[in-house]
């Protein structure tokens, strides 16, 4: 088992890159490693229901469902 710290620093203003921290931590997650997410500067932003719903990435899932997914896992999320 691996620890891993997936970034982020881009929100709504870059959906598709905002996402990717998500998807790489959900990934982690669900393959049994120690992960965390710390976010930072405009990526704060996405931890509002309202914003992460409304980032729609091109070609992957919305950012919500994402974010939802990774805290279901308990993955501690750091702001």
């Amino acid at each position: 088992m691996a620890k891993f710290l997936f970034s982020g620093t881009y929100a709504s203003d870059d959906p598709t890159r905002a996402v990717l921290p998500l998807l790489g931590a959900r990934a982690a997650a669900e393959g049994g490693h120690e992960v965390d997410v710390f976010l930072m500067g405009e990526a704060v932003y996405l931890m509002k229901d309202e914003v992460a719903d409304a980032c729609l990435p091109v070609g992957w899932p919305k950012l919500g469902d994402v974010l939802r997914d990774v805290i279901g896992a308990n993955v501690p999320i750091y702001i």
